[in-house]
């Protein structure tokens, strides 16, 4: 059962208990991503996730790793487009220590100047090498296809301009604008003791920084065409189109659209490009839902001299289900598919902590297992036949290939 409470500054802690387990995983979740950046200041949220490991008043960074390297746990942390979360996972009689350290992290970063050059050229080389693997590029590209004038479409790292802007005092105002009580969410799941929810709320419970209140613009979702000339052994393709908002009623319907497409090895697409033709060795699809809007994007990349066939194929493909439809058969296997993925995906701590964490921060709510399989069960033959019409709408495209065979 998963069990709220809020602090007396607005911070939230939320548990859920598995006594029979030995593990703890806790998770700082903070809603400050991407999507809350200017122009000027894209790629600062990821670069405060690597400055906050580099060391306290305390403890160096090597120190920071080496305790959980002698307690045989396990620090981490990522930046997505809309939150932040710092993590660990221990043994239960390490937990507390692994929220002392989580805390002395997020209060007590030294923010060095020295420590900010060398992690500056840290990340440069993350996107150095986000550019050589075009699989991820030609994605990266579709996204500032679909939103060229919104953060959403901007890339979670940055670029090599704006990281080189990034100063000390940059980085904390950012942080004493997000990283306040109301915005933060520490997600806790395995063996908790009251000593454990006592301590949290002793380290973060009391600390104070007024919110700035935050004036979302909905990202518009425009279709148009990327184009990126690149000596490759493969050719790389990406469509997307719009999708549905995590708080949206067919959520579960566009989902199931989603599998029948590209979701799965039994999917349209794999089956089709890769089984029958052998056309691709990597071909999916993928939905992500956010607080107010979604997308859906489709992947491919075969050999240069095929990216035409593979193309055509893709979209041939996404009209004929348009004007078909999808079989009762692929609505109930996939209805099946997505209830043992999310049953399965919930066999450990972690992966309980992530999705506590995710549904205090952008829900406020916790549904329950019975809820989400309810709403699963409830997905219907002609809802997901009426949504496949989105593909009647021109998409956003991003390509990369070679230049000898784009010419």
């Amino acid at each position: 059962m998963v069990q709220t409470y809020t602090c007396t500054n607005g911070l939230r802690i939320v548990s859920e208990s598995i006594p029979h387990f030995r593990s703890v995983a806790v998770g700082v979740f903070v809603k400050a991503g991407s999507r809350d950046e200017s122009p000027e200041e894209n790629g600062i949220t990821h670069f405060i996730e690597h400055m906050l490991f580099k060391g306290t008043e305390t403890r160096s960074a090597k120190k920071i790793a080496q305790e959980f390297d002698r307690i045989g746990g396990d620090i981490n942390a990522y930046t997505s487009k809309e939150y932040t979360c710092y993590y660990a996972k221990i043994l239960d009689h390490h937990a507390e220590l692994a929220v002392e350290v989580l805390a002395d992290m997020f209060f007590n970063s030294k923010m060095d100047v020295a420590e900010i050059e060398k992690e500056r050229q840290v990340v440069l080389e993350e996107i150095s090498m986000t550019e050589d693997m075009p699989d991820d590029d030609v994605q990266e590209q579709l996204w500032r296809v679909m939103y060229p004038h919104h953060s959403m479409g901007a890339p979670i790292l940055g670029t090599v301009s704006t990281l080189k802007s990034f100063t000390r005092e940059k980085i904390e105002s950012f942080m004493s604008h997000h990283y306040t009580p109301e915005n933060t969410v520490i997600s806790v799941a395995g063996h908790i003791t009251p000593a454990l929810i006592r301590k949290i709320e002793a380290l973060f419970g009391t600390f104070s920084r007024s919110t700035t209140a935050k004036n979302y613009k909905f990202p518009v979702f425009t279709p148009g065409y990327s184009y990126k000339n690149k000596d490759t052994e493969q050719g790389h393709l990406s469509f997307g189109y719009p999708g549905m908002s995590i708080e949206h009623a067919d959520l579960f319907n566009f989902t199931v659209l989603n599998n029948i497409i590209g979701g799965s090895m039994s999917s349209r697409l794999f089956q089709e490009i890769r089984e029958e033709r052998g056309l691709a060795y990597s071909v999916y699809s993928y939905h992500s839902a956010y607080s107010d809007h979604g997308t859906l994007a489709i992947y491919g990349g075969t050999a240069n001299e095929q990216m035409d066939e593979l193309q055509e194929v893709i979209a041939a493909s996404l009209q004929s289900i348009r004007h078909s439809g999808p079989t009762l058969e692929e609505v109930t296997d996939s209805k099946e598919q997505l209830k043992g993925n999310m049953m399965l995906g919930l066999e450990s701590t972690s992966a309980r902590m992530n999705r506590n964490g995710k549904n205090e921060l952008l829900l406020g709510r916790h549904p329950s297992y019975d809820d989400i399989l309810k709403r699963i069960d409830e997905v219907s033959l002609e809802r997901v036949e009426a949504l496949s019409d989105v593909f009647a709408s021109e998409p956003a495209i991003s390509i990369i290939r070679s230049k000898e065979e784009a010419e």
